[in-house]
């Protein structure tokens, strides 16, 4: 398999980083794959692909708060982007397998890699994927996802299309996830959350998360890997959007 590498350290905002994605989602169709890191700037509350936004959540308490918002290409349920490394990697539906053995396989290395700094990384037992009305993306763990003591440390969505599929998700190195529940109407479901300055007792960078991961991921995926460039932008106005962004 040819890896593409993509580590970018200056943030972008959500609307950019989501275009990527998607680019490489389509890009993954001719049978390569990626691994990408970024970050977020400025911070940005992201929406699951078929998540009710409209009834779930306040907008004019969001706009009145001024964060920034993006409906992402992939599934799940909502998360505040900040403080966090967020991971993508697309290729092949068939260098993994099925949707399940895809999310084993990336939360394995994630895991696998945090472990390494000293983070006692497990992986949630196997159980129903929560609905897109579920509520936050960090408000409990799913089968397979990345936990700590049974609190969900990296939360991830995964799309296919066309004989690929793009996954990707947050790594959180401060818990942020209150900002979801401020804004959401009705009753609040727990936060289950944890993130690496609180399991480790300290500040934890970029830089050393993400070095983490890649080191995980060459060790377990073997192929020829080249670090890229950050990509340029594609033209994708839809993510830019607030009609796709509220769509539903």
């Amino acid at each position: 398999m040819y890896w593409h590498l993509v580590v970018e350290r200056t943030g972008r905002p959500g609307h950019e980083h989501m275009a990527i994605d998607d680019a490489l989602l389509r890009a993954a169709r001719e049978g390569v794959a990626f691994f990408r890191c970024y970050r977020w700037t400025p911070p940005c509350l992201s929406f699951g692909r078929n998540e009710p936004a409209r009834t779930r959540y306040d907008r004019a308490a969001i706009a009145s708060r001024g964060l920034a918002t993006v409906r992402r290409p992939t599934g799940g349920r909502a998360v505040w982007h900040d403080a966090e490394v967020t991971y993508a990697v697309a290729g092949p539906v068939s260098l993994f397998g099925s949707l399940a053995q895809t999310y084993q396989a990336i939360h394995a290395v994630l895991a696998d890699g945090l472990r390494t700094l000293g983070v006692p990384a497990a992986l949630a037992p196997a159980s129903p994927a929560p609905g897109p009305g579920a509520g936050a993306c960090f408000a409990s763990p799913a089968g397979g996802e990345v936990t700590v003591r049974g609190r969900k440390l990296v939360g991830s969505a995964q799309v296919r299309d066309r004989g690929a599929f793009l996954q990707h998700g947050s790594i959180l190195l401060r818990d942020g996830q209150d900002v979801v529940a401020q804004v959401t109407r009705g009753v609040v479901p727990v936060t289950h959350a944890t993130s690496l300055g609180e399991v480790l007792g300290r500040d934890v960078t970029f830089a050393e998360v993400t070095d983490a991961i890649v080191t995980a991921a060459r060790r377990a995926w073997p192929g020829t890997w080249t670090a890229a460039a950050p990509p340029e932008i594609p033209p994708a106005a839809r993510f830019a959007d607030p009609d796709w962004t509220w769509r539903r």
